[in-house]
């Protein structure tokens, strides 16, 4: 496995289950208030968390039914403990994955069989659209005059004490 591809997935799963936790203190309106690019708060976790599931490559791992083959609207739920239960399921998937993965210029067939790349693409694009989504999250949040998480990579290394101070800043 490469450990360093191991470790941005980590990070992956580790920043969406910060920012679930972060959303925790909204009420039910704020969680569904309206907001652009996906809609609201709850509309951009379900779309990061069934996005990371469903970018796995399919040559390997057996995608749960929530992430793929139907519409998104039609797996769309507005509870933060099945999307925490959801994006855990989808994180041990990618260690799964990750441990035994396809070759990275294996060919793999995307939107019903009307393009074709490398495995490799649809893996990296599953950490850019997260991390994409995630700042959106994060801007909706100081937005409703929250403190979003510190979900940079920064912020992971101190947290999991793969970081120190050696002095203060400042």
């Amino acid at each position: 496995m490469d450990p360093y591809l191991k470790e941005a997935f980590t990070h992956n799963a580790w920043a969406t289950k910060r920012l679930i936790a972060a959303c925790r203190d909204l009420t039910p309106e704020q969680l569904r208030m309206p907001g652009p690019p996906i809609g609201s708060i709850l509309a951009t976790l379900n779309h990061i968390i069934r996005a990371d599931a469903h970018y796995l490559p399919e040559a390997k791992i057996k995608r749960p039914d929530w992430a793929h083959g139907v519409p998104e609207e039609a797996v769309y739920v507005d509870d933060l403990d099945v999307l925490e239960a959801r994006a855990e399921g989808a994180a041990r998937l990618w260690e799964r994955y990750l441990a035994d993965p396809l070759d990275p210029d294996h060919l793999v067939l995307l939107d019903e069989g009307t393009y074709e790349c490398p495995v490799i693409i649809p893996v990296i694009q599953a950490l850019h659209h997260g991390s994409i989504h995630r700042e959106q999250v994060c801007a909706m949040l100081t937005a409703l005059g929250h403190e979003p998480p510190d979900i940079q990579p920064w912020g992971y290394a101190d947290e999991t004490g793969r970081s120190r101070w050696l002095t203060q800043p400042g």
